[in-house]
């Protein structure tokens, strides 16, 4: 349907510009009157005037558009009569197919209808004049067939071409202007008095209409019939219009509402994510919350969560009345924000990961499987702080009240540190080293942490490469991993270490074994049969160790030795080590006890260890004393044992008055006809006889409230600890043979104490070695995408029972299990199952070289650790701590999961998995080798 008749170019004419002027005058009063009648019948009657010439194109081309444009106004003003009407919508939203005009005409109109505002002071022609020449036109007028913009714009070029072959005077031209402007001025009059009352109009103009047809002749009636059916049609399709968007909203709507509901889980999330970490900082002071705490404790939370759903409904319903491309900047400019686009991978990766990742993970989250750890059962186990009160205090008080940064808050650079890629801040602080007024008893190789943790990056050497697999490994490591080629020009002769080509080459001597530690081993066993490698025997601490060829080698006696050498000129020896995967960690013997508990290890091991044994009565063997188990080896493989030279034979003397008045019981002493040297064996005691039988009490008994698992920055005592004697005490036995020991519960386990886990001990025990049994066949071994062939140095970094290592056993890895001081101590318990591990405080720097290990695994390490420090420096340490390509493997409160997995993509690591279950989550992230550029 047409909006307006398109009018021929027959015009009547008139003989003068005076007979204009009297037409003016006469009917002008007349105009008002017929204006509102027309205006109440049907504005649509009224129509554009058609072009005549080609010079008048650009007037008669507003003029067409004045009455579509006025049309179009009182169908926004007439709009408002009806409730449902949507407003301004879309010009796509009103194309159907009875549409009359097209997207480019509608464009013309709007711009004509400015114009034409514009000449509002214009008035002089009469409206009746534009009525009379309405009636000339109707008979000559063609019907508009629906043919669209394309044939209006080609009729006005045609009917131009007529007028100038019938009309060609410039008199004629000259008031065909005039009367086209004063039309323009009465059409903007007509315009401003429709507007008017149409307003008055809007609630009763059905009323109206009836009222003014009814008072009409019949020429009259017939146009009034004839608009009203034209309205009505109009309205009627205007209506269906309304109708099919209104009908189209409520389904969108309806499909946003499920849509809302169905991530309702996911928003919740994301909005407790997205404020966790700054109230959990808050409440430093007080346990940690948890999801369902939180809510409760803060109602705001959930008005937050209500108000988050509504406000995504309005978001929705809203798209609907913009055009496609806001809507599609809009998306954009949601994708590009850094924060939600984080949040976004994160909840894909927690809410809309594949069924059987969730099926998988779901068995390995702490609640499948154990229980959380009871508050009261921790009231009845002590802690390696409380067993060493008299620590050194080497760090400030616990952070509080820290504020959280974002994800691309955290700034890295390189440590600028002389130590460079072999930088341990614990064992290379210079200031510390500076001030020290002695260094007598080996201080400088001790620890001195710096007060504020280091948060650099420590560089990878220049050439580095994925290190060789085990067991290659123990035979040849790559040069550039670990660059140093000083021990090998010293200690090459002794077959320590040498240099082949691109590789680091070990043929498995030492300085007492200089034709291979497989041969001195196994003259150890033979020179006293009743230490019997891996069955008697499974756990060694191997003192001075070199390159830790012996521990190396051991393992194929299926023994665990934890080696130890100091920093020091034999420059980057347990490095050596642990690139070859044999355990090692950087320690002394000095002036402070060893970080394990007492009467742990089945033997201690040292051959050429250059340690003043007999020295100042003893103050270092009474320290290996001190973790030797009762009925334990001491194997002593030194020159003092086979050569005549006076200075050994010196102290052998010392030595053998030394563990004599120790009770220690000389086995045997040997000499190895194959390598030319001796070893002597030495055997300490089961029970207290020999103690009580002394003459002199040398070296003394330590008092009765010394505790001897104190090793947390404790001072060397040159004293004995007596032998447990009762039977149920840790000590008094010898643990059961391996591998049956690593299952079974110790037997000084009592089941009137309570287990971590609110069990008794026993029950613990095994409820914590069942869960990770399972857990490692369901999740770890195949559901993390970790190549364990690749696995070799593993660190628990907050080891319990041990399970998590025991679960390992079949593998050709090891574990070195991590008690923190501030947890309970079970550190005994892990040695007891034929497990090695250490104390440690993670507010501090670990005692190893830089890239040593293949995996880190954190079990609620964070969320508890968060409580006494920054996150930041131990994120900082495991990054040294890692191999590029090395795994870290987290599971902990779903808040401290999402704090590190932002520190992880600040250092540039990959996060495989990041998966959330009842306020529990795991993550698995692989090590890049990004670093810093350098900042000086």
């Amino acid at each position: 349907m047409a909006f307006g008749r398109i009018r021929n170019n027959k015009r009547p004419s008139s003989s003068s510009n005076s007979y204009l002027s009297t037409i003016t005058t006469v009917v002008f009063i007349g105009l008002c009157v017929l204006g509102v009648w027309m205006l109440t019948s049907d504005s649509n009657l009224v129509v554009a005037p058609k072009a005549t010439t080609h010079a008048s194109t650009t007037v008669t081309h507003d003029e067409s558009n004045d009455l579509t444009t006025l049309n179009k106004s009182n169908e926004k003003i007439n709009s408002g009569t009806f409730e449902d009407n949507p407003g301004d919508l879309p010009e796509d939203a009103l194309k159907t197919g009875e549409s009359q005009k097209s997207q480019e005409e509608q464009k013309i109109s709007d711009q004509s209808s400015t114009k034409d505002y514009s000449k509002e002071s214009n008035v002089g022609v009469s409206y009746q004049h534009i009525a009379e020449r309405k009636d000339s036109t109707q008979e000559n007028e063609p019907k508009n067939d629906g043919t669209g913009s394309k044939a209006k714009e080609k009729e006005p070029d045609d009917e131009s071409a007529q007028s100038l072959g019938g009309k060609d005077s410039e008199r004629e031209k000259q008031k065909e202007r005039q009367e086209q402007v004063s039309e323009e001025s009465t059409l903007t009059e007509k315009q401003n008095i429709q507007q008017s009352v149409v307003l008055d109009q809007d609630s009763n103009k059905p009323k109206q209409q009836e009222q003014v047809v009814e008072s009409k002749d019949g020429d009259q009636q017939n146009a009034s019939d004839q608009s009203n059916e034209e309205a009505t049609q109009k309205y009627d399709n205007q209506q269906a219009l309304e109708d099919d968007q209104q009908q189209d909203r409520e389904q969108q709507k309806a499909d946003n509402q499920q849509t809302v509901e169905n991530q309702l889980d996911q928003e919740q999330q994301k909005s407790i994510n997205q404020q966790q970490t700054v109230e959990e900082q808050q409440q430093q002071d007080e346990k940690p919350i948890t999801f369902s705490d939180e809510t409760k404790s803060d109602p705001s939370k959930q008005d937050s969560s209500e108000d988050s759903d509504a406000k995504q409904e309005k978001e929705d319903t809203s798209k609907q009345d913009k055009p496609k491309d806001q809507q599609q900047e809009n998306e954009a400019a949601k994708q590009g924000d850094p924060e939600q686009e984080t949040e976004g991978n994160t909840q894909t990766k927690d809410s809309t990961g594949s069924t059987d990742d969730k099926s998988k993970e779901s068995n390995s989250l702490p609640n499948s499987g154990i229980p959380k750890e009871s508050n009261e059962s921790k009231r009845s186990w002590s802690t390696q702080a409380a067993h060493s009160n008299d620590e050194k205090q080497r760090r400030k008080e616990n952070v509080k009240g820290q504020v959280e940064e974002s994800l691309y808050g955290y700034t890295w650079k390189l440590c600028n540190v002389t130590a460079s890629y072999d930088y341990i801040p614990c064992l290379d602080n210079v200031k510390a080293l500076q001030r020290l007024r002695s260094t007598k008893h080996f201080e400088h190789r001790e620890r001195h942490c710096p007060e504020d943790p280091p948060t650099c990056l420590v560089p990878i050497p220049q050439g580095y490469k994925k290190p060789v697999q085990w067991p290659q490994s123990r035979d040849k490591i790559w040069f550039h991993n670990v660059p140093h080629t000083e021990l090998a020009k010293v200690k090459g002769h002794q077959n320590w270490v040498k240099v082949s080509g691109e590789f680091l080459t070990f043929p498995g001597g030492g300085t007492q074994f200089i034709h291979g530690a497989l041969h001195y081993i196994d003259f150890i066993e033979k020179t006293v049969p009743g230490i019997k490698w891996g069955k008697h025997t499974r756990v060694v601490l191997d003192v001075g160790c070199g390159v830790a060829s012996f521990g190396g080698f051991l393992f194929d006696r299926d023994v665990h030795t934890m080696s130890f050498a100091p920093k020091d000129e034999h420059e980057a020896q347990v490095q050596f080590a642990l690139e070859r995967g044999i355990p090692a960690i950087s320690a002394v013997m000095g002036s402070q006890r060893l970080p394990f508990p007492s009467r742990v290890f089945d033997a201690v091991h040292c051959a050429r260890c250059r340690v003043p044994w007999h020295a100042e009565g003893g103050r270092l063997l009474l320290e290996l004393n001190r973790v030797l188990r009762p009925g334990g080896h001491f194997i002593w493989s030194a020159t003092p044992v086979y050569q005549k030279l006076k200075e050994d034979m010196d102290i052998w003397e010392a030595m053998s008055a030394l563990t004599a008045s120790m009770c220690w019981k000389l086995e045997k002493k040997e000499k190895d006809p194959i390598n030319k040297i001796g070893a002597a064996i030495f055997r300490k005691p089961t029970n207290n006889e020999c103690y009580d039988k002394r003459k002199e009490n040398k070296p003394p008994m330590c008092k009765a409230d010394d505790d001897p698992d104190a090793a947390w920055y404790v001072p060397l005592q040159a004293c004995m600890h007596r032998v447990p004697t009762d039977e149920s005490a840790r000590g008094s036995k010898w643990p059961i043979r391996w591998a049956k020991r690593l299952q079974a519960p110790p037997y000084w386990l009592n089941r009137t104490q309570m287990g971590i886990y609110g069990k008794p001990a026993p029950d613990d025990f095994e409820k914590d070695y069942e869960h990770w049994q399972d857990v490692m066949n369901k999740s770890y071994l195949n559901g993390l995408g970790i190549s364990w062939s690749n696995v070799r140095n593993v660190m628990d970094m907050r080891a319990v029972y041990g399970g998590f290592a025991a679960a390992l056993k079949d593998l050709k890895i090891w574990v070195l299990n991590v008690v923190n001081v501030n947890s309970p101590d079970t550190l005994p318990i892990i040695f007891e199952r034929g497990l090695f591990g250490i104390y440690h405080d993670w507010c501090e720097s670990f005692s190893t070289y830089p890239r040593t290990y293949d995996l880190l695994h954190a079990d609620h390490l964070f969320s508890k650790l968060k409580e006494r420090c920054k996150l930041m420096p131990v994120m900082a340490e495991i990054d040294r701590i890692v191999r590029p390509g090395g795994k870290l493997i987290v599971r902990d409160e779903s808040s401290a999961i999402g704090e590190v997995e932002n520190l992880l993509k600040s250092l540039h690591w990959e996060v495989h998995l990041a998966f959330s279950k009842d306020e529990e989550g795991i993550l698995s992230a692989t090590k890049s080798d990004w670093r810093p550029t350098y900042d000086p």
